[in-house]
């Protein structure tokens, strides 16, 4: 099970990623339903971590202008297993969408200090 809080109206938890160098790092995500890909960290964040590039993939803003947006590959815990996810390089803040939602239950007791969890069905 990977738990969490709720602060400032935001449900998150922290992911710890596995660096090429050996080292480790926990970074918090807010989890965003409305972000269908697995997480999204800063370009800076990604640069620093020296995640791997992979490709680019299309994007549709709000704006309705299109930018391609770089896809990077790390290798996070989750749920107690090291698991490999891509990682969108954009935003300004960490972000966990409904693909690494798949199979799982989300609990959130939506109210500042609340729990957050999520857990395999």
């Amino acid at each position: 099970m990977i738990s969490g809080i709720v602060t400032d109206r935001h449900a998150t938890v922290a992911l710890t990623f596995f660096l090429s160098n050996g080292s480790t790092i926990a970074i918090e995500f807010v989890i965003d339903t409305g972000f269908t890909g697995e997480l999204c960290l800063p370009v800076e964040a990604v640069s620093l971590m020296g995640l791997p590039f992979r490709y680019d993939t299309p994007a549709n803003l709000a704006d309705n202008s299109e930018v391609l947006l770089p896809i990077h590959e790390a290798r996070v815990l989750w749920n107690g297993e090291e698991r490999e996810v891509l990682v969108i390089a954009t935003g300004r803040r960490p972000l966990l969408g409904t693909a690494l939602l798949d199979e799982q239950e989300l609990v959130i007791q939506f109210t500042e200090g609340g729990v957050v969890t999520i857990d395999e069905l």
